[in-house]
Order: C-alpha cells, then sequence, then structure tokens
C-alpha cells in the first residue's frame, strides 16, 4: 500500500471551497474524451475502478468529469465507484459537448439545467463542487448562462462554477457577467499561450487556474521519438488532432534536451513536466489523466521532488 501525499490544498477562487493541487482526470473512462466516434473505447469500469482506488489510496480526493466524457459513461462509472466505496470526493463536471454524435451542444439555460441534472443523476449525487462552461458559446449569452448556473447554485445542486477552454477577452467577458471562480484550459511546457493573457487576468481577478492536458497528451513523458512510429493506442493513433503542432523537429529537439535534463535529475520525464507546473504559484491544480495505475507514479515524483527557481528557469529556457 502506498503512503498517502502530503497534497496542499488552495481555496477556489474567491469562494469558500478549498482543493488539492492535483485532481483525478476522468476523461478516459469509457472514451477518449468527448469524441462520440470513441465512446465506449478508452477505460473499461474494472479499469476505472482500479484507477480510482490507486488514486484515493495516493491522497487524491478530487475527481474532475464531464457530462459528454465517453457519452455520460465517465459520470456513470465515478458515481458506481462512489457507491460500492462508501466515499465521497470533491467533484468536477462540465457541459457543453454533446452526449452522441448529432446530438444537442452549446450553454443555453434550459440545457444547462437539462445537463447537470442528467450528470447529479449519472453520478448518484446531490450536488457537484464545481461546474464547468465546457466551451464558449458564442450563440448564447454568458449573463444568461450564468443566470441558469447560478440558479442551480441557489437549489444547493452547484457549488461553484466556472469555465473552460476560453481564451484572456472570454474570460474577461465571463467575469463581467458572473462570477466564475475558475477557469480550467490546456498548460504545460509545450502549450504555455495562457501565460501572456489568460495567467496574468486570473491574479488580477482572483480567479483559480486550473489545468488540463499537464503531459501534453503524453508528448512529455517520452512516450513520442524522433523517427519512431506511435505507439499503438497512444493518443496520437486515437485523436492526434490537438497534438499534431508537436510533430517538428523543434520539439523533438526539445524534449530530447528535456529528457536528459529528467535523467541527470533522477526523474521520470512526467514528473518533472508536473513538478514545474506545481513550481508555479500562479496554478491552483493541475488535473492528471493516467490510463494505468502506474502513470500515478510521477504525481508521487512531483510532490516529493519540487523544482528549485533555477530548475524551473532552465525549463523554461528549453521551452522557451
Amino acid at each position: 500500500m502506498s503512503a498517502t501525499l502530503p497534497f496542499e490544498r488552495r481555496r477556489l477562487g474567491r469562494s469558500e471551497i478549498t482543493i488539492p493541487r492535483v485532481a483525478l482526470g476522468c476523461g478516459n473512462f469509457g472514451g477518449v474524451g468527448s469524441a462520440p466516434e470513441l465512446f465506449g473505447q478508452g477505460l473499461s469500469q474494472d479499469e476505472a475502478f482500479e484507477l480510482m482506488d490507486a488514486a484515493w489510496e495516493q491522497g487524491i480526493d478530487h475527481f474532475d468529469t464531464a457530462d459528454a466524457y465517453g457519452g455520460g459513461r465517465s459520470e456513470r462509472m465515478i458515481g458506481a465507484w462512489m457507491r460500492s466505496r462508501g466515499v465521497r470526493p470533491l467533484l468536477t463536471t462540465k457541459t457543453y459537448n454533446p452526449m452522441d454524435a448529432g446530438a444537442d451542444h452549446g450553454l443555453a439555460p434550459d440545457r444547462i439545467v437539462r445537463q447537470l441534472e442528467s450528470s447529479l443523476e449519472r453520478l448518484g449525487v446531490e450536488r457537484v463542487d464545481l461546474y464547468l462552461a465546457h466551451d464558449f458559446d458564442s450563440e448564447v449569452p454568458l449573463d444568461e448562462t450564468f443566470a441558469a448556473i447560478e440558479r442551480l447554485v441557489n437549489a444547493g445542486k452547484v457549488a461553484s462554477y466556472g469555465v473552460s477552454n476560453f481564451d484572456a477577452a472570454q474570460l474577461e467577458a465571463a467575469l463581467a457577467a458572473g462570477t466564475p471562480q475558475a477557469i480550467q484550459n490546456e498548460h504545460s511546457l509545450l502549450a504555455r499561450a495562457d501565460e501572456e493573457a489568460v495567467l496574468p487576468l486570473c491574479e488580477r481577478a482572483e480567479v483559480s487556474y486550473l489545468v488540463f492536458s499537464p503531459l501534453a497528451g503524453g508528448w512529455l513523458t517520452g512516450k513520442y521519438r524522433r523517427g519512431e512510429a506511435f505507439p499503438a493506442g497512444s493518443r496520437m493513433t486515437q485523436r492526434p488532432e490537438p497534438y499534431a503542432p508537436f510533430v517538428s523537429p523543434r520539439v523533438f529537439d526539445q524534449l530530447e534536451q528535456f529528457d536528459r535534463l529528467a535523467r541527470a535529475r533522477g526523474t521520470s520525464m512526467a514528473g518533472l513536466a508536473l513538478a514545474w507546473l506545481l513550481a508555479d504559484e500562479r496554478v491552483t491544480q493541475i488535473v492528471v489523466g493516467p490510463g494505468r495505475t502506474e502513470h500515478l507514479a510521477p504525481v508521487r515524483e512531483a510532490i516529493e521532488r519540487p523544482l528549485s527557481s533555477d530548475e524551473r528557469a532552465t525549463l523554461d529556457e528549453v521551452f522557451s
């Protein structure tokens, strides 16, 4: 049995809620994210249970999902696990994407209410701790979306809310329309666009910055090597489009240098990439989405071997 990790907790935005700096991402339970063509793939329920057990044992008590992950399968698996284990982690869920190919999507008020109710039913809970608008909807005014979510807050079905996949201008609009406490965006050594405007805005507005894809879809783990075929079953064989820009000589140069730094430090590439994020005070939480229990090992490395400011500066330079 592995020892529980000493996870620091941070305040969620301006709320009274505190969350751990690492959450378990459940986007690969019963699918690969919100892609309808991959619903039913990803982890089976038995595999998901094994992963949730291992995460809980390590002290990870915040699970992150979405209504469309696996077409609802992710939420159902989490709900079944909670009932069977008699425990209740903090829960983040989200809505925007269609629940099946051709189904409706977006942030219309009536859809928000319908989708939250269905999420609560699948999870088997009366309230979620954090509810995120999973993308920006240009067709629905944000004040209408947030008014619907705030009614759910007032009804005790949502503790706090936020946004995901918003840029700085969209986050500005969200702050003008409501009181989002968090934003969850992609951020890693290979995806740093938010450093220019989103992160400074989060600091000014006291909005928690939550990170998904902290390992850039596996690119920061050493899984993909120059001149070698992508491993079977990897993101680059299942859903390569989000990571296509990484297939370049420059990125392979950076990764080879990163590999040498990790080896010299005696840690995995993944552990070093997570430690880089945790060393950033602006990052409230990282959401890790392991495919197997052994993929949780880099979390332990990152917690137990924090980066010095000099080490972080070296990595910033490598990936500048």
